[in-house]
């Protein structure tokens, strides 16, 4: 038996959630609150201190290795599940999980993720998956004295990596400030730029497109010489919502805006919301289409009404994105996160291991491993919505991971 017992710890996630509906209906932001009733079920304010639970499982030896739970930001839009209740939560996972992990076979990843599938006839919810698939993860790496990226690699055929993976900042509402910070840094991919309200976007746009073209400028002027930075915006389907829904007319305005930062890649996250999977699969990958006819410098990534393992399968092999966000705690289960980059890959569609800035510190630290073990084309800086933090863990723990991997193969190369 390598795990004799099943620990539950309540913690916060990094940031909050936020009532997105809400917001989109034109919430007034006062300070850090937004003023007004929320719209989507579940709510009790329109923003909420983020809430997670972490699960800790103790093995033969007595060591503890820990996962964590959480819902993402915008909790109960575009398809998700709703806000996160850690009693109910809780309860779940102690009455139903707890019992079965006690009887698996630690040391082997994804045959111990099959305890996570159905309940009955029902799936566990997602933020279940996710924080128990990380601690099992952690088990096999201390069961098999190996790190998670190689528990990975080996669960699913793959090669030890040798390339680091492009780092995404998101910069919040402390736009300019952040943005600073990211370039001063040398961030790969930048900013984010929570472009979420009739405001952040502009009459027409012109307000999101000032701020692109600000960004741009900014990078040659205080960045090292040579810096040249992925630029990516998510303006949270305010082009559909100001432009209108039609894919061309969409696409028009996404080609003036990249024509806008010559020499720049520009990636633009959900650009419109078009009510339903199947539409929004069949619009964006109108879009696309256009796109790359065009032989536009723009690319199109997908995030809402793309949240589990089958939606990325469908989107990716129907080209409706040039890149897929993998929101993690959307996702589920970890060794799904890395199913989803592959599917990706297969399909020649960029994978995006993202997630949202309500993780916490142990999230962010496993997504990185299951990145790096899959070369996904980037990874989100999380948890949080501050620059420095979330920079720090996942650029530190991938910087940490690589260095293992660089002296176990120099080790085998002078064995061999």
């Amino acid at each position: 038996m390598q795990i004799k017992d099943v620990l539950l710890a309540p913690g916060n996630g990094a940031f909050f959630y936020d009532d997105q509906e809400a917001i989109r209906s034109g919430a007034v932001q006062d300070g850090f609150v937004y003023v007004g009733a929320p719209t989507t079920p579940g709510f009790k304010s329109i923003r909420t201190p983020a809430s997670s639970l972490s699960v800790g499982l103790v093995l033969a030896d007595d060591t503890v290795v820990w996962g964590d739970m959480m819902n993402v930001q915008y909790s109960g839009a575009g398809g998700r599940d709703p806000l996160f209740d850690t009693d109910k939560i809780s309860d779940l996972t102690s009455r139903v999980v707890a019992p079965r992990l006690l009887e698996v076979d630690a040391s082997r990843f994804r045959d111990s993720c099959n305890v996570l599938k159905l309940v009955g006839h029902q799936l566990l919810p997602p933020a279940v998956e996710y924080g128990v698939s990380q601690a099992l993860l952690r088990a096999a790496a201390h069961l098999q004295r190996k790190t998670m990226a190689e528990v990975m690699c080996a669960e699913f055929g793959l090669p030890l990596p040798t390339r680091r993976v492009p780092i995404y900042c998101q910069s919040g509402d402390a736009r300019e400030i952040n943005v600073d910070k990211m370039i001063l840094k040398s961030v790969d991919v930048l900013p984010h730029g929570l472009i979420n309200s009739r405001q952040k976007f502009g009459v027409d746009g012109q307000s999101f497109m000032d701020f692109v073209k600000w960004v741009a400028t900014r990078t040659h002027e205080i960045g090292r010489p040579g810096y040249h930075p992925v630029l990516h915006f998510d303006v949270y389907g305010w082009i559909g919502l100001e432009i209108g829904l039609e894919p061309q007319q969409i696409a028009d305005f996404i080609c003036k805006v990249a024509d806008s930062v010559p020499g720049f890649t520009l990636n633009v996250e959900s650009p419109a919301d078009f009510g339903s999977t199947q539409a929004q699969i069949e619009n964006f990958a109108k879009i696309v289409s256009i796109l790359d006819h065009r032989g536009s410098s723009a690319r199109i990534v997908v995030d809402e009404r793309c949240n589990t393992l089958e939606d990325i399968r469908v989107f990716a092999e129907a080209r409706a994105a040039h890149v897929v966000q993998i929101k993690t705690p959307d996702v589920g289960s970890i060794a799904d996160t890395a199913r989803a980059v592959l599917i990706c890959k297969e399909n020649k569609v960029g994978a995006y291991v993202g997630g949202s800035c309500t993780e916490t510190d142990l999230s962010a630290q496993a997504s990185v491993h299951v990145s790096v073990a899959t070369q996904a084309d980037m990874m989100l800086a999380k948890p949080g919505m501050g620059v420095d933090e979330a920079f720090s863990i996942v650029g530190n723990e991938q910087n940490r991971l690589l260095a293992i991997l660089n002296r176990g193969r120099s080790q085998n190369e002078k064995i061999g």
